[in-house]
């Protein structure tokens, strides 16, 4: 989407946290670092950035361009805290979604966070805050890694094809008034706005993009998200022409969010989407 087709959209202007160019790799832990090292490593800039109501556009977003849609679900998950319900239950309920969405042959969700600030701060919790770092979760290195790992033996089939990995993002509790979601329009982020970083787990070294700030970027959200409103979110895409193959987004303090506001519940997963010979 260009400029003009926004300009008259209604936004809010709030701070967007980016990484500051840096000259050696970026590198986060996923866990506790031995001592004296850091969490993470590089910093971090401040910028105030124009985020646009994206509801007026629902009918007008794809995958191919923005990298991002918003789509109606209702689910049968009645406890979004129970893992083994998330696992049995929605991750084939996302699998159908996305293949229907995208015309996929065959999609593998492999992985979940549930984010919600207030349970986070549990001892021993595995919940998770709202990450507020402008970010994709996948680059053009660990993307392929994933399916390796993750595929065993039919791994180098699978990467003769298109793929791509998707995250299903949704509000587990709603409206969401508190640390919404903004995504970046694809087609505004440039190759050179990725930064790749180690993300460190322990027993692997993963790879993720920081995102440097550019003036050019766009970025959108949907107010007041209800629990049957999940967002696709396309982080990679292996095609190198006709789709974005990128994309970012993070959660934002909303200056229109009410000082009392309950803390934001979501629920993201990951995908691998596998394409038909020839897509």
């Amino acid at each position: 989407m260009d400029g003009s087709t926004v300009a008259d959209l209604n936004s809010v202007v709030a701070p967007l946290n980016f990484l500051v160019p840096m000259a050696e790799k970026p590198v986060a832990y996923n866990y506790d670092p031995p001592p004296g090292v850091p969490v993470r490593t590089g910093k971090g800039e401040e910028h105030r950035v124009p985020i646009r109501d994206a509801r007026p556009l629902i009918s007008r977003l794809s995958l191919d361009k923005e990298g991002f849609v918003l789509l109606h679900h209702e689910t049968a998950v009645k406890n979004f805290y129970d893992e083994d319900e998330i696992t049995a239950v929605y991750y084939p309920e996302c699998e159908q979604v996305i293949k229907e969405a995208t015309g996929a042959a065959r999609v593998v969700a492999f992985d979940h966070i549930v984010r919600n600030a207030a349970m986070a701060a549990l001892e021993g919790s595995c919940i998770k805050i709202p990450a507020k770092r402008v970010h994709n979760d996948y680059t053009a290195w660990s993307s392929p890694m994933r399916v390796r790992q993750l595929m065993g033996d039919e791994a180098e089939e699978l990467l003769k094809h298109r793929f791509a990995i998707i995250n299903p993002w949704r509000p587990i509790s709603g409206p969401v008034l508190e640390s919404p979601l903004t995504l970046c329009d694809a087609e505004s982020l440039s190759e050179e706005d990725l930064v790749a970083s180690d993300l460190k787990h322990p027993d692997r070294t993963g790879e993720t993009y920081s995102i440097t700030y550019n003036p050019n970027q766009r970025y959108y959200y949907f107010p007041k998200m209800q629990p049957n409103e999940p967002v696709l979110i396309r982080c990679f895409d292996s095609a190198r022409e006709g789709a974005a193959r990128f994309s970012a987004h993070t959660g934002f303090d909303d200056p229109t969010s009410p000082p009392d506001a309950p803390p934001r519940e979501s629920l993201e997963v990951r995908t691998l989407v596998f394409f038909p010979p020839g897509a």
